[in-house]
């Protein structure tokens, strides 16, 4: 299975809403993006549902930078899709 094979299974959330934001930027922008990027976006999956809402809804913020960069490039994705 290719990386961007498991990235997109682990994008498959509890959530709804979240599925088709993260698999917005998974595929519109995670190929071309920096790899500390691409790292972070790795770990922000790896977090549970409930925190990757609340960062993308601003109500907590990412506890780093590269996190807050990624998390401010998947609600672009989501509402600027590619195509």
């Amino acid at each position: 299975m290719s990386d961007l094979s498991r990235l997109r299974w682990r994008c498959r959330r509890g959530m709804r809403e979240l599925d088709v934001v993260l698999l917005a930027y998974l595929e519109d922008s995670y190929p071309s993006a920096e790899p500390r990027h691409q790292a972070a976006f790795a770990r922000l999956l790896e977090l549970q549902d409930p925190d990757i809402m609340a960062f993308l809804t601003r109500r907590a913020d990412p506890p780093d930078a590269d996190l807050t960069d990624v998390v401010d490039a998947v609600r672009t994705a989501f509402r600027h899709p590619a195509g």
